[in-house]
């Protein structure tokens, strides 16, 4: 099979038919074979019937339906474990991406050999203040964070070879960071490429502020975890061993400090308790201990950990 292409969705029954028509005529014109994967995430309206009537017209459609609503990111990676094409191409349900856009896609990574060609929006239709401005944060974080340099990591408009999909996991809200997520695992030949946008047809944005909020958190845990994820006492216990050393040294200070005054000088010495500099140390000495601990258990946790269920699927067609 040559494509998959992968469409997440939450309450889009309106713009189905539509999307489903649209991309049945691309894939005829240009004589591919595909399959057609929509994952419902819990959505509220028809939008699980508008699928499986689909499936009744056309074969090649095919469909997950969550129990709940679990996030674009969870719907992708159940999308990609049931993709079987060569290329699998992932796009939004709302009509805003244009599957006019697939056979270049495809040709990037079939003929040009690139890993993942992702789209860019470079003319948006969206409102500035609720998705332009925070979009353009996020991908100047982002370029900064993994040294990609890509201008629109949020486009859903994205073309990846099997493999680079079979490779990894998408959870949290990781979909805007699927080429660092790729990156991390040895794809590095990424391409960019300039898409048509449009304006939303039916419904309303689910954009939000908390997803402005997460977005910035799972990028800076995304960092985190590629540089040491499979090691956390790298981090841990570097870190807890300068702060313990600090805390050792400077108590080893306050002590010899008092010894010279009694022994040397002869003088009586004030309690250690009433200098600011032992607490301090103490505190510190107790932190270090703390994190070389965490450390050490997240090692053992990598060790033993086993994989969790990220989605829970209601039905399947």
């Amino acid at each position: 099979m040559q494509i998959s292409i992968v469409i997440p969705l939450l309450n889009e029954a309106d713009s189905l038919q539509e999307l489903h028509q649209w991309i049945v005529t691309v894939m005829k014109q240009n004589n591919y074979s595909y399959e057609l994967i929509f994952i419902d995430d819990g959505s509220t309206d028809d939008s699980w019937k508008k699928i499986t009537t689909l499936q009744a017209e056309n074969p090649n459609v095919k469909g997950i339906k969550f129990l709940k609503n679990f996030g674009k990111s969870q719907g992708l990676n159940a999308g990609f474990k049931k993709a079987q094409g060569d290329v699998i191409i992932t796009m939004d349900a709302d009509l805003q991406d244009s599957p006019e856009e697939i056979p270049e896609l495809y040709n990037m990574v079939t003929q040009g050999g690139h890993d993942i060609v992702s789209g860019w929006k470079k003319k948006r239709y969206d409102s500035k203040i609720r998705k332009n401005i925070p979009s353009k944060l996020f991908n100047w974080a982002a370029r900064k964070t993994s040294g990609i340099e890509l201008n629109d990591f949020n486009c859903g408009l994205k073309a990846y070879q099997k493999k680079v999909i079979k490779s990894i996991d998408v959870t949290g809200e990781m979909h805007r960071y699927i080429p660092i997520l790729a990156k991390n695992v040895g794809f590095k030949n990424i391409a960019e490429k300039p898409v048509q946008h449009q304006a939303r047809k039916y419904g309303e944005t689910k954009f939000g502020i908390d997803r402005f909020t997460n977005g910035f958190l799972d990028l800076i845990t995304l960092w985190f975890l590629s540089k040491f994820g499979k090691r956390p006492m790298h981090f841990f216990g570097l870190m807890g061993t300068f702060m313990f050393l600090f805390g050792f040294i400077s108590t080893s200070y306050i002590g010899i400090q008092k010894l010279l005054i009694v022994f040397y000088y002869h003088e009586t010495a004030k309690l250690v308790t009433n200098n600011p500099l032992f607490y301090i140390a103490l505190t510190t000495m107790i932190l270090g201990t703390q994190l070389f601990i965490a450390g050490f258990i997240g090692e053992m946790i990598l060790k033993n950990r086993k994989a969790n269920n990220l989605y829970y699927i209601e039905k399947e067609i």
